[in-house]
């Protein structure tokens, strides 16, 4: 029986696409936002949203039996997004701001901080992004990204004070000092 694909497993195939249809419309909007949080650019966090969703499609017999398919999603975006910029690091140079961001006392401060973001090197604003963006656990950014717990700490203890060293003024314009 299971020549002609109507076996025991044969019953879940036709409700697999559903419910990856059902995740994807439900996750897209946090995946995007994410994905956006970590390359600054709208472009490329559709990009990378839709390579996410691919590659969760490719992989959704393994990725829907995973305890929390959200954070399955999450891990595959940030490993993704991080392939991609250790692939293209020329691209990263090359696009990389020469001069100093934007004076925050004329800018908006969100868009003041997504531009210090996004000088951080890719994966120091990966764990910058999902531990204080996405409100992550230094435990589940450690496991997402396989390193250490002393290593998140320590990079997102290094970054936030280069964003405070770049921010500057921007610290007197949020609090209103």
């Amino acid at each position: 029986m299971p020549e002609n694909g109507r076996g025991p497993g044969a019953a879940a195939g036709p409700r697999a696409p559903e419910s990856f249809e059902a995740f994807a419309r439900a996750s897209q909007k946090r995946l995007y936002r994410t994905a956006y949080l970590l390359c600054g650019d709208a472009d490329t966090a559709r990009d990378l949203t839709q390579t996410t969703l691919a590659k969760m499609f490719q992989h959704w017999r393994r990725a829907s039996a995973a305890d929390h398919v959200e954070a399955y999603a999450r891990t595959v975006l940030t490993r993704t997004y991080l392939a991609e910029r250790r692939r293209r690091l020329r691209d990263l140079l090359a696009h990389s701001r020469p001069g100093p961001g934007p004076s925050p006392d004329h800018a908006d401060l969100r868009v003041t901080l997504l531009s210090a973001i996004a000088g951080l090197p890719p994966r120091a604003r990966a764990m910058v992004v999902l531990r204080y963006w996405e409100d992550q656990s230094v435990e589940s950014v450690a496991t997402l990204l396989k390193c250490s717990e002393s290593t998140v700490k320590s990079q997102c203890s290094r970054s936030l004070a280069k964003l405070r060293a770049q921010l500057g003024e921007a610290h007197v314009y949020a609090t209103g000092s």
